[in-house]
């Protein structure tokens, strides 16, 4: 996490024409901007893997692995179209929430009703 802020802090200085008292502050908000996103992001891809696992799937299973690859693909995909690495990560960010989401549902009915029939 210490790696992170240092990362958004020190990125946004180097942007900065001049270190002053200003520029140090919009950095440490850069920094802790940055630091929220990254916990944001890692939590999440976290959640869904203890969740899924917990639901009697495997780490190397398709349905799990399918968010991550086709975000990775409409990321690229995104990127290369729009020449924008910021516009690959939002697209394959939102991805990634939509295709897990539905495998997290579609995981959550199919443990009912398996434990429904025994």
């Amino acid at each position: 996490m210490v790696v992170v802020l240092l990362a958004g802090i020190g990125v946004s200085l180097s942007r900065a024409d001049e270190v002053t008292g200003v520029a140090a502050v919009r950095a440490l908000v850069s920094g802790l901007f940055g630091l929220v996103i990254f916990q944001f992001t890692v939590g999440n891809v976290w959640g869904y893997a203890v969740e899924y696992r917990n639901a009697g799937g495997s780490w190397t299973d398709f349905p799990f692995l399918a968010p991550f690859v086709l975000a990775g693909l409409a990321g690229v995909a995104a990127g290369v179209w729009t020449g924008s690495p910021g516009a690959g990560a939002w697209v394959a960010f939102w991805v990634f929430v939509l295709v897990a989401a539905a495998v997290a549902v579609g995981t959550w009915v199919l443990v009912g009703y398996r434990g429904a029939n025994g």
